[in-house]
């Protein structure tokens, strides 16, 4: 039902395809082949909770959709992941932090439960990415001012969910705050969007690895008062638009 588009066409909007209520937006989405009792949806929001709810429980949505998870007041569903219920997760902040734990830690509970503390965040911090980790990939970590870098996920201890977790990357007056996180391998491609909608390809391998507390290098040059807003992994073997 999504239309295929050149690169520069504006596609279609949001809400032609479904029906959403008032000012509501689009903050994630998860390509599902079947609906079975042995997969989850684990989910981040902008305050720091993680919430696991069963694949099934979502596979008869109704035409203006259902609750997919209960927010606070403030609070914004962040990113959502499909996964075996064995995985470990990490996210990340704007402030360059991040905490990794054990996916078990989170209890499946129902679609409308409001979910468990994910990480402990501090003033003027909040969660912008969500990824799965694994020891044999690297992890990108993307600024608003088109710096970056990726680090072994190796180097990012096991804890319990809900501490305030280790430094991730520098965000310094140069890089600004923290956008986007992708787990990546060397055969990967990244794609990094701006504000103004430019946007670049990349081979993971050509992006330095170095430790986590390291400020990166520049991986994507901005005209003045642009801003990077996202980055995706892509594989190499993609040949779609």
């Amino acid at each position: 039902n999504i239309p295929e588009a050149s690169r520069q066409a504006r596609g279609k909007a949001i809400v032609n395809l479904l029906e959403m209520q008032g000012n509501e937006i689009v903050t994630a989405f998860v390509p599902v082949r079947n609906f079975d009792n042995a997969h989850y949806l684990i989910m981040s929001t902008k305050k720091g909770t993680a919430k696991k709810t069963g694949l099934m429980a979502y596979s008869n949505p109704r035409k203006n959709g259902i609750v997919a998870i209960t927010l606070e007041k403030d609070d914004e569903l962040i990113n959502v992941e499909l996964t075996d219920g064995n995985q470990q997760i990490i996210l990340a902040t704007k402030n360059g932090n991040a905490v990794r734990f054990e996916e078990e830690n989170v209890r499946p509970t129902g679609r409308s439960a409001h979910g468990v503390r994910g990480i402990s965040l501090k003033e003027n911090d909040e969660v912008i990415g969500m990824v799965v980790a694994s020891d044999d990939k690297t992890l990108l970590s993307v600024t608003e001012n088109g710096y970056g870098k990726r680090t072994p996920i190796s180097e990012y201890r096991l804890i319990n969910r809900g501490g305030s977790g280790v430094i991730n990357i520098q965000c310094s007056e140069r890089n600004g705050n923290v956008v986007a996180i992708c787990s990546l391998s060397d055969n990967d491609d990244v794609i990094f969007i701006s504000k103004n909608g430019i946007i670049i390809r990349v081979p993971a391998s050509d992006i330095s690895v170095i430790g986590r507390n390291t400020q990166g290098v520049r991986i994507m040059k901005l005209e003045e008062n642009d801003k990077v807003v996202s980055a995706i992994r892509v594989e190499q073997n993609n040949n779609s638009n």
